[in-house]
C-alpha cells in the first residue's frame, strides 16, 4: 500500500507492506477491485505510523511493483519514502521521520 502526501516543503510517499489474505466470504457487491489484507507489522503499529507520517487516505495497492520499485521511483523523483514493514516499531518510525525532516532541511537544493 502506498500513498503520496504533500508536506508543503516536500513530498512523502508512505509505503506499508501488507499480506493479502483470503476474504472470509465473497465480496460480490463491491464495485471496485478488491483485496483483503493484513498490514505489517500489525494493525495498531501500522495505523499509528501511517497517521504520524501524514499518509493520505487515498492509497494504491500494487501486486506488480514491489518496495524496490517504489524506492527507485522515490530516488528518481527525489521524494521521501517512509516504509512500514515487519521490522517497524512506532518509536523507530517516529525517529526516522524526524531524521528525514532534518536531512531535508539541511540538504534542500544540494542535489
Amino acid at each position: 500500500m502506498v500513498a503520496l502526501s504533500d508536506l508543503r516543503d516536500r513530498f512523502r510517499m508512505t509505503a506499508n507492506l501488507v499480506d493479502i489474505v483470503e476474504p472470509d466470504q465473497p465480496l460480490p457487491n463491491l464495485p471496485v477491485a478488491r483485496a483483503v489484507w493484513t498490514p505489517q507489522p500489525n494493525l495498531p503499529t501500522s495505523a499509528e505510523c501511517w497517521i504520524a507520517a501524514g499518509a493520505a487516505h487515498h492509497t494504491v495497492m500494487s501486486t506488480g511493483a514491489g518496495l524496490e520499485e517504489f524506492r527507485d521511483f522515490a530516488d528518481l523523483v527525489d521524494i521521501e519514502l517512509a516504509v512500514i514493514d515487519n521490522d517497524t516499531t512506532t518509536r523507530g518510525f517516529m525517529n526516522e521521520l524526524r531524521y528525514n525532516a532534518v536531512v531535508h532541511k539541511f540538504t534542500d537544493g544540494l542535489r
